[in-house]
């Protein structure tokens, strides 16, 4: 199924905060182009990790991820949720450091569970439609 809409979803877990955005995406410079304006937003974030499932020109389906330098791969966690969902678009979550390291299960379920709630949104955004 394809993102339609642009669904949004933040979490706090141990004072850091998850800014998570689900976004359509028709290719990966798309989801680049969102990633740079994503960094421009919100400048206070730390890292910018993230995931996109498109279709290239011979409608191959593509998966990349980043990881943009956090520990626990929440780039492939996040490659993850749309593969589980079976979605195509992109899945971005910044992290805001709050000053307590979660350490690597911390900080992959923390990005699991903001990109879940990203996807949650978007549910309801078009159940409402």
């Amino acid at each position: 199924m394809k993102v339609t809409a642009a669904s949004e979803f933040k979490l706090t877990v141990e004072r850091s905060r998850f800014h998570a955005l689900l976004f359509p995406a028709a290719g990966e410079e798309e989801a680049a182009a969102v990633v740079r304006r994503r960094k421009g937003e919100l400048r206070r974030a730390n890292h910018h990790c993230w995931a996109v499932r498109c279709r290239d020109a011979a409608g191959a389906l593509v998966e990349r991820s980043k990881d943009d330098g956090e520990v626990g791969h929440p780039g492939r966690v996040l490659l993850e949720l749309l593969r589980r969902e079976d979605l195509e678009g992109g899945v971005l979550v910044s992290r805001v450091f709050g000053g307590v390291k979660l350490g690597v299960g911390g900080v992959s379920r923390a990005f699991r569970e903001a990109g879940e709630g990203a996807i949650a949104a978007h549910r309801s955004l078009t159940a409402r439609r």
